[in-house]
């Protein structure tokens, strides 16, 4: 693995013109709630649904209204279109519906809160049902091609256009496993779903390295064992919690199992394509960090408890989500990592941002790839760490 990030590092010094002014162009994301900047949201005002994320108090701290986002404020991509000077990344669905015209401009979001890796007829044979949305990272990844005609002239002009681009494959993968657990699959069966998952993932790299990607950030899963949804399952009583955080030792584990695969299939990617930066970010343990700590990180309500919820040990109940009916939010979320029991807070989220494109929680470090945004970064959130 270090021989493969030195020539990542070597590969970026090559290639610096492509970043030489303010790194990129552009990001083109796909995944999921963690994402999500508001395609759900266009895609529900299509089927008349609605979902918690689409009302107050979501959006509340910066925003002052629900936008879509799965949090009281931006996400780790808000804060890195922020830091690279680019305007907050739109939806590809508020291009005139998914049919309509796209322009690229600085950024598209193809990213889709409860969209999985595998697609709808994978999980409907191990009878899984997504009770959010069809898309899949297959769907996400149509969209994207069905889009490029609008979003440059050509092949050349693709391969120009996507290649000054930051292509952002995830968060995606954690709902295949969220929607088994909560339908109380064993986790021997979860945990077969883990390669599909990784070759999905892999299968989607390779195609937009096709299209001309020339950087990518590939994201792991959260350490999904500290989450209030699952630490208030009375299926999970019985297992093991961490001494030290209080999550569930079982699901931290099998998150790291999906992590390990995914890292090793990156590196199969890079000896393939020697000449693409493809970047592992490393949100388990740049989330780790304030669930062993979260007094330093300023959660002084805890990492575990929601801010927003249904009550109870954790502030969760799936019978009472944030957003719906009598669920209570805090006074001050920035004293939270939790949001709802499933997201995290804006302020959690910038830490995990600085954390990888500022710290030390990539593979190669970004800072290596992007110097310009590290040293922003450095002094505009130097107060976080």
């Amino acid at each position: 693995m270090a021989s493969c990030c030195l020539l990542a590092i070597l590969i970026v010094s090559l290639n610096y013109r492509l970043y030489a002014n303010g790194c990129y162009t552009s990001i083109i994301s796909f995944g999921d709630s963690l994402a999500d900047t508001g395609s759900l949201k266009q895609l529900a005002s299509i089927s008349n649904k609605s979902y918690p994320s689409l009302h107050l108090p979501y959006g509340e701290t910066f925003f002052h209204q629900p936008t879509g986002r799965c949090s009281n404020g931006r996400l780790i991509i808000d804060f890195l279109a922020e830091s690279l000077g680019l305007p907050f990344i739109p939806p590809f669905t508020n291009h005139k519906g998914i049919d309509g015209f796209v322009e690229l401009g600085q950024g598209v979001n193809y990213a889709v809160a409860g969209a999985t890796a595998l697609n709808t007829s994978f999980l409907q044979a191990k009878g899984i049902q997504n009770p959010i949305t069809n898309a899949s990272l297959g769907v996400e990844l149509a969209w994207f091609q069905q889009s490029l005609p609008s979003l440059c002239r050509n092949t050349s002009d693709c391969k120009n256009v996507i290649g000054s681009s930051l292509i952002l494959v995830g968060e995606i993968g954690g709902n295949d496993y969220n929607f088994p657990l909560v339908d109380e699959k064993s986790m021997a069966e979860i945990e077969s779903y883990v390669p599909f998952v990784i070759d999905i993932i892999a299968s989607t790299i390779n195609d937009l390295i096709a299209t001309g990607a020339q950087t990518l950030v590939v994201p792991g899963n959260l350490p999904v064992g500290c989450s209030p949804t699952y630490l208030s399952k009375r299926d999970f009583d019985k297992d093991e919690h961490d001494p030290t955080t209080g999550c569930l030792i079982r699901l931290n584990n099998f998150a790291e199992y999906h992590n390990q695969l995914l890292q090793i299939k990156l590196h199969q990617i890079r000896e393939h394509h020697p000449d693409i930066v493809i970047i592992y970010a490393d949100y388990f343990n740049a989330a780790m960090q304030f669930y062993r700590s979260p007094e330093k990180f300023g959660f002084t309500n805890g990492a575990l408890k929601a801010c927003c919820g249904g009550g109870g040990p954790y502030n969760y109940n799936s019978s009472m989500k944030c957003g719906y009916g009598t669920a209570t939010v805090c006074d001050q979320p920035n004293t939270y990592a939790n949001w709802d029991g499933v997201h995290l807070t804006e302020a959690a989220y910038k830490i995990i941002f600085k954390s990888l494109f500022q710290g030390s929680y990539t593979t190669p470090p970004f800072n290596f790839v992007c110097p310009t945004l590290a040293s922003h970064v450095k002094t505009e959130f130097s107060s976080y760490m």
